[in-house]
């Protein structure tokens, strides 16, 4: 994409209602506009982020068995008053009615909606286990929206549901569930630590919230290093098999990790002090084991080998995608601006021409772009090489390549790594192969 030609509208001043890092640079770099409070308009690049993310969830959903399916924003207030939780979920939901009379709502979660999708097809145990996702925006009418869209109204969030025939098969999916998430999170460049979380009246431990590493998270951590020191990426894992995927869960529950709500000093005081992490997080993830709550509470039954009726156990699973992209900023910036993880860019470099108008410039640029034009944002503005070297700093493109007339003449180019700040004069073959774009 040509700059001239782009619709990336960047701020020069920091915009007064923003509070954190990630609000503020999210307006500044021209990635969402506030359209009402706690509701964003996402703009192109910050879109490309987005969809960046999305790619990455689906890709590891569907590589443990996943099936994505697409269901609808609005939801039948009935489908809740079938699990009781309609009038019990709270002034979050945001009811309204039809011109018949028929109460809808926004939906701010979807168990009711994929229980009974699931019980008006699956009848036998046979069709056991299913695992069902979707991407999909939601609306919680939070009473003070605020930290851009790290805490906002709507949001796109991945939510999957796990059906089960037995308790056992149900952890599987549990554990299936928590590897995916680990490798997402690997693949994404960010650090999430899996942590304990609240089952509420069920009880167990089967719950689990990820929490990315950040200084503004609203929840202190607690963890062993080893679990950051993993290669969930390159860890085999047999999805099919139970002891496989124990020995994988054990790997993880055996070191320590804790928010300071469940923090015990007893258990860190076992940690070595070489190998204790503190800090603030912000959650990302929650994976949760709640049996047969909404089968059970919404009548659904499938036939069991013994011709037996039974309620399947159940498990749902949520990531915040557009929330993800406010976390990796928090966890992923500096004074100049954003600093992207290679996977989420919205562009794998920008290409910084120092001399519109210069014959040798224009053609080592052009040539560049032609490369990869869907993946190069080429800064072809007729601008001061301050007002592109700072925009490109605050967009945070992984690389800058940047021509200007002296190494133009010599076929060279500067390349600039935007995490490090290292810059290499290179030529034109070496900065494509470097970059990954040769």
């Amino acid at each position: 994409m040509r700059l001239t030609k782009a619709f990336q509208p960047t701020l020069k001043e920091v915009p007064a209602e923003a509070q954190i890092a990630s609000h503020r640079l999210m307006l500044r770099a021209g990635l969402v506009r506030q359209t009402s409070s706690g509701i964003y308009a996402w703009l192109p690049a910050g879109l490309r982020v987005l969809r960046n993310i999305e790619q990455i969830v689906r890709e590891e959903q569907d590589a443990i068995g996943a099936q994505e399916v697409l269901m609808p924003t609005l939801q039948s207030a009935d489908l809740w008053r079938r699990s009781g939780r309609y009038d019990a979920y709270g002034p979050e939901m945001l009811r309204i009615q039809d011109r018949h009379g028929r109460d809808l709502l926004y939906g701010p979660t979807n168990e009711e909606m994929i229980t009974d999708i699931f019980g008006a097809s699956v009848k036998s145990y046979k069709d056991l286990p299913k695992a069902l996702y979707h991407i999909q925006w939601k609306f919680r009418d939070e009473v003070r929206p605020r930290f851009g869209v790290m805490r906002g109204r709507e949001f796109l969030m991945k939510d999957a549901y796990s059906f089960d025939a037995t308790y056992d098969d149900a952890v599987a999916s549990y554990r299936r569930m928590m590897l995916s998430y680990l490798r997402i999170f690997q693949r994404l460049g960010v650090r999430a630590v899996p942590m304990v979380a609240d089952t509420g009246p069920i009880g167990g431990d089967l719950s689990h919230e990820f929490l990315v590493l950040a200084p503004t998270g609203e929840s202190g951590v607690f963890f062993d290093a080893a679990l950051e020191e993993q290669d969930w990426l390159g860890r085999p894992v047999d999805c099919d098999d139970h002891e496989s995927l124990a020995t994988f869960f054990s790997t993880v529950t055996d070191h320590y990790a804790a928010t300071d709500e469940k923090h015990d000093e007893a258990e860190w005081a076992k940690i070595p002090e070489e190998r204790k992490r503190e800090g603030r997080g912000i959650e990302v993830g929650h994976i949760f084991y709640f049996g047969t709550k909404y089968t059970e509470s919404m009548g659904i039954e499938v036939i069991g080998s013994d011709g037996a009726s039974f309620h399947p156990q159940m498990g749902s699973y949520g990531i915040g995608v557009s929330r993800l992209v406010g976390a990796i900023i928090e966890a992923s910036h500096d004074d100049a601006g954003i600093i992207w993880p290679a996977s989420v860019a919205p562009y794998r470099a920008a290409i910084l021409n120092l001399r519109q108008g210069d014959e040798a410039c224009d053609a080592i640029c052009d040539r560049i772009y032609g490369t990869d034009p869907e993946n190069m944002l080429y800064d072809d503005r007729s601008e001061r090489a301050g007002v592109k070297f700072n925009d490109a700093d605050l967009m945070g493109h992984p690389w800058q390549i940047i021509v200007g007339p002296r190494g133009a003449k010599e076929g060279k180019v500067e390349l600039k790594q935007r995490a490090t700040g290292e810059r290499f004069e290179l030529s034109v073959e070496d900065a494509l192969a470097k970059i990954g774009a040769a």
